[in-house]
């Protein structure tokens, strides 16, 4: 087998592939196989194929989650699968979604057949299938509220499930898949979407960007705009410059942590969370600690969102990796709090 793809018959091989153009950090590595995936009903079949089944296997959707920290000695699966299908409820419609579809995409379509609910996560990189992993969160909204059930080959039964929400075990920026990394490859999603609800336009922006618009009287797709508008001003686009989005999460610390966080530093963000805890902002901590718009050789972050990494060029993923620990170490000095990543890390 060469690096050109061979086509299996629902699905293709290639060897010593290129990961470059998978990765919206634009880190320049290779994976030693990459299968395409067109039908899901093939998964079985690719996965006990003699070159995949003895070794590591990595899902990969547009890469916008991720940073590939050097080659990747496995396989690369992608889902490239299409469509959704629609299934009418009373007071909601059901939309199965196939993983390889484009999560802005399907978000733009869904406000255009007049469904609410997915408007603040509007223009978010990355695949359907790849929205539950992280459990996707934008402007207030989780992804995790209109999932109502995962379609999922599972490695360790070697059968394909459907996880309700409840399996799916929903929480900040994780879940289910996330937990048990590796065990389900993801083939469909299916989502709950009301045609009408309560229009979440409680963070901070979206309220004065519709006054700007001068939308007196909101509807979903004039807070999808909205929610453009903030993106595109505060985000830098991964087509101009290399990056995953916000690269750190929000840190969750115990109330009293917080308190006193916020009494020794004024200007501290601080929003309540689950369980007598706290969430912090980590866009304050890595500007309070002076990173935002540095940078080291190519590795950078960006000065417009300090939780963004960015690649300024030609970073390596060992490069950008060190250089996110820079920060989080950093920051751990002045604060006390620990910064974790949000993408995936693949070494």
């Amino acid at each position: 087998m060469n690096n050109e793809p061979v086509d299996m018959g629902g699905f293709t091989l290639a060897s010593d592939a290129p990961l470059g153009t998978r990765n919206t950090l634009r880190v320049d590595a290779r994976a030693k196989l990459l299968a395409e995936v067109r039908d899901p009903t093939r998964l079985p079949e690719l996965l006990t194929y003699p070159a995949v089944k003895d070794g590591k296997v990595l899902v990969l959707g547009e890469g916008s989650n991720v940073l590939l920290a050097g080659d990747y000695n496995g396989t690369v699966v992608v889902m490239a699968t299409r469509g959704v299908e629609t299934i009418q409820r009373d007071d909601r419609v059901l939309l199965r979604v196939a993983a390889g579809e484009r999560w802005d995409d399907f978000v733009r379509w869904s406000l255009g057949q007049g469904y609410a609910g997915l408007e603040n996560l509007i223009l978010i990189p990355g695949t359907v299938g790849a929205a539950p992993i992280q459990n996707i969160g934008a402007y207030g909204v989780e992804v995790a509220e209109f999932v109502d059930s995962v379609e999922a080959w599972d490695t360790h039964a070697n059968q394909f499930v459907i996880l309700d929400r409840a399996q799916c075990a929903f929480s900040y920026r994780h879940s289910s898949f996330k937990a048990q990394a590796g065990r389900w490859i993801i083939t469909a999603v299916t989502f709950a979407l009301p045609r009408e609800r309560p229009l979440n336009m409680d963070y901070a922006g979206i309220g004065e960007e519709l006054e700007r618009m001068g939308v007196p009287k909101p509807a979903p797709f004039h807070v999808a705009e909205a929610v453009v508008r903030l993106r595109s001003r505060k985000l830098p686009d991964p087509a101009v410059i290399g990056n995953a989005g916000s690269f750190f999460k929000n840190p969750i610390v115990s109330s009293a942590t917080a308190d006193a966080l916020a009494l020794a530093h004024p200007g501290l963000p601080v929003w309540p969370h689950a369980g007598g805890t706290a969430k912090l902002s980590a866009a304050w901590l890595i500007e309070a600690s002076g990173f935002k718009g540095q940078r080291d050789g190519d590795a950078g972050i960006s000065n417009r969102h300090a939780l963004v990494l960015v690649n300024h060029g030609k970073a390596t993923g060992p490069e950008l990796l060190g250089f996110a620990r820079k920060i989080m170490s950093s920051v751990e000095a002045r604060f006390g709090v620990r910064l974790e990543p949000e993408p995936l890390v693949v070494s």
